[in-house]
């Protein structure tokens, strides 16, 4: 598969795997005998949620939000979920957690629904580009700054299928 120029490996599939076992594990044990209803934000967060809720040895539900945020605009619903989350406990599952804004919004909305609970779950945490006070409840790997495609993550829409994660010069 063509790669863009300027990628360097960052994290392999099998790194991916490994964390996507783990996290799932720690979720089994949290949310057992729980009505679990997944949230994954389109369009990164897909490979992960998809790769996660096949590891889950629960019940579940899954359901879809589309957000977006322009620089300097408000955040925007393309599509909400259709999920009942009332007294349901709730995991935002993100591929990874970067400024916050989006997923802050995410949050507060769900959470106007009355959840039994809300939690995120993020493969990749991001903290030293966070604008907001937002921490993951299950994280995967915590990772400095840096630009990546891969498995989800894109560049202006190229990558999101590479199966290993990429560290991208621009």
């Amino acid at each position: 598969m063509g790669k863009l120029k300027g990628m360097v490996p960052f994290i392999t599939e099998d790194e991916i795997n490994e964390m996507v076992i783990d996290l799932a594990r720690q979720i089994e044990r949290d949310y057992e005998n729980k009505d679990l209803v997944l949230i994954c934000p389109l369009k990164g967060s897909v490979l992960f949620c998809s790769d996660l809720m096949r590891k889950i040895n629960l019940p579940l539900v899954v359901d879809f939000v589309y957000l977006t945020s322009p620089k300097g605009e408000s955040v925007r619903i393309l599509k909400d979920i259709s999920t009942n989350v009332f007294q349901k406990d709730v995991l935002i599952v993100e591929e990874i957690i970067d400024a916050g804004r989006t997923l802050s919004f995410l949050r507060e909305r769900i959470a106007a629904s009355y959840p039994a609970s809300l939690k995120i779950c993020t493969l990749l945490d991001k903290p030293a580009r966070r604008e907001l006070p937002i921490q993951p409840d299950y994280t995967g790997r915590t990772i400095d700054d840096r630009y990546l495609i891969g498995y989800g993550l894109d560049s202006e829409e190229i990558g999101r299928n590479y199966k290993d994660i990429y560290n991208f010069a621009q």
